[in-house]
């Protein structure tokens, strides 16, 4: 029985799985590509990520997190045998689309979100000036309001006077230990 699928030609799918087995899907369908003998048909899967800054315990710690956690994409050119390879992946629940028929994502919002990937290192949007009240939310002066008095955007670095038994003292931050007040 053929499934008659519309044909679009090579394009990105995004194909929803089981939360928290993305990788294992990608994997999957990689070897299923190979051993399937459908290389002509499916040409990348990838899982979209980007790295985050994270504080934690009064430390900058650069994360890889899942963009769209649940789903994986997907570039190939539909027909009965290519979709049948990737609707039978395990923990593979279907493609997203209208009914039965999956519907490809444009090129515009793949090069948005490749760049959204390829992306180096976190980049900080510190948007706090030079004497502005701040309240400091993480590590050891929790809870202190302060003044910036020097920034440092190459870093997202900041220096506050935290006021400490009566004197003002200067005390480096990250900028994700502060919020404007």
């Amino acid at each position: 029985m053929s499934r008659q699928i519309t044909q679009f030609g090579r394009c990105w799918y995004v194909i929803h799985t089981d939360s928290g087995y993305e990788e294992n899907v990608a994997r999957n369908l990689r070897q299923r590509i190979k051993s399937m003998n459908m290389e002509d048909k499916i040409f990348n899967v990838l899982v979209p990520t980007e790295k985050k800054i994270k504080i934690k315990y009064g430390k900058r710690k650069t994360i890889t997190e899942k963009i769209f956690p649940g789903y994986v994409l997907i570039e190939m050119i539909i027909d009965d045998a290519s979709w049948f390879v990737v609707r039978n992946t395990p923990n593979v629940s279907g493609f997203i689309g209208s009914g039965n028929i999956p519907i490809p994502v444009s090129g515009e919002e793949i090069k948005v979100l490749q760049k959204r990937m390829s992306v180096e290192e976190p980049k900080y949007k510190i948007d706090v000036s030079i004497n502005e009240p701040v309240k400091i939310i993480d590590g050891p002066f929790k809870g202190y309001e302060s003044k910036v008095f020097e920034i440092d955007e190459a870093q997202g670095k900041i220096k506050v006077l935290v006021n400490i038994f009566g004197r003002e003292t200067p005390v480096e931050l990250d900028f994700l230990q502060i919020k404007k007040l």
